[in-house]
């Protein structure tokens, strides 16, 4: 563990800085121990943790058992291809799909079946909306068919509309991806990418919907992508205390900053973990996404606890505040999901008409990793 502290109470404070992915759709021994040890502070899962319905709710409690806190449950679930539900359920309409509907009550009712369709598992947190633009270089970066619309003001529209929805039911929202992938001209799973705007140029475009919501969104995922007119060391956004304090002190957001998930080639290919989780939380971030190495949270966790606590106490803080208004589970039923279903569904009919509904999206431009990340 290279000398840091394994002891349970180090584990546990550097847990609290975590949301972990899990391996699949069952738990062996050591991962209920690791769990039990370093208590994070939430999961996020992913198609290769959902088997079938029951046993994806029977997942969550297991983990709720195993943890002395309200545990955050995150997922991916922004409709279209990046949809993590649609491994046993419907695949709701995508983001580009709704926009061009341009339908604000089809949006919020989007957003309000995707919270009844989370409340019932028990999640409480949607990595969702993205708040970046549809540009032509989504059939490189990872967005294609996840942004609402080219022009930042329909963004902002749709998105507050699809926010509303998800609310009404009590799921906590995640507006991504800060300072923007709109014009990355690389896939972040995969490298690092780079924008080469000026900070007018982005104030101007790619932050009207993030400034729009800021009071909207219960959090904001931070992107890695660098630019030098915004940190002249070159740092992506994620460990960058430069761009991070545009979002904290220009614009005064107070809720809490999740980074994007921190085993993405952006990262791993050219930092170590430990300056990774160091830099991060220096800059301004509060949770960090450990989305595939679980064989690593151990040593997250002791990493993590091993900084001063001055770097540690105010996002501790959001951490607490930002759990303080999760919602909890609603009662399982199959028959209450297969109801839900069928209205995403029907959503799906009015939005793509009934013989585009019947195709589910595929992933015809260059290949990328978003679809089990």
């Amino acid at each position: 563990m290279n000398g840091y502290s394994t002891s349970t109470n180090a584990l546990r404070d550097g847990g609290r800085f975590l949301i972990i992915g899990l391996p699949g759709a069952h738990l062996s021994q050591d991962q209920i121990q690791t769990i039990r040890e370093i208590q994070p502070s939430g999961f996020i899962f992913f198609s290769r943790n959902l088997e079938n319905p029951l046993s994806f709710r029977n997942l969550l409690e297991q983990l709720r058992s195993l943890v002395e806190h309200e545990p955050i449950f995150a997922i991916d679930q922004e409709g279209g291809r990046v949809s993590r539900l649609k491994a046993f359920g419907s695949e709701p309409p995508g983001a580009k799909e709704l926009g061009e509907k341009a339908d604000l009550d089809l949006l919020r009712e989007h957003g309000e079946l995707t919270g009844k369709l989370l409340r019932l598992f028990g999640l409480n947190f949607d990595l969702a909306p993205v708040l970046d633009m549809d540009t032509s270089e989504r059939e490189h970066n990872s967005l294609k068919g996840r942004s609402f619309a080219p022009d930042p003001q329909d963004v902002s529209r749709f998105a507050k509309a699809f926010i509303e929805g998800l609310k009404s039911q009590g799921i906590l929202c995640c507006g991504k991806h800060f300072p923007g992938y709109s014009f990355a001209q690389c896939d972040p799973h995969l490298e690092l990418p780079q924008s080469f705007k000026s900070k007018k140029e982005l104030e101007s475009f790619e932050w009207i919907p993030f400034r729009a919501l800021q009071n909207s969104c219960d959090s904001f995922m931070i992107a890695h992508i660098r630019n030098f007119n915004l940190d002249p060391q070159g740092l992506p956004a994620t460990l960058s205390s430069r761009m991070i304090s545009i979002i904290r002190q220009e614009w005064q957001f107070t809720q809490l900053l999740v980074s994007d998930d921190i085993d993405m080639g952006a990262i791993i290919n050219h930092y170590s973990l430990k300056d990774t989780l160091e830099l991060s939380l220096k800059a301004g971030i509060d949770i960090l996404l450990l989305c595939h190495r679980f064989h690593l949270v151990r040593e997250a966790a002791a990493i993590l606890s091993s900084f001063p606590e001055s770097i540690k106490e105010e996002a501790a803080q959001r951490i607490e505040n930002f759990r303080n208004r999760l919602a909890p589970p609603l009662a399982f039923s199959l028959e209450l999901f297969q109801s839900i279903d069928h209205e995403i569904y029907s959503l799906r009919e009015k939005v793509l008409g009934k013989e585009r509904a019947k195709q589910r999206s595929i992933e015809d431009g260059k290949r990328s990793p978003v679809e089990i990340y």
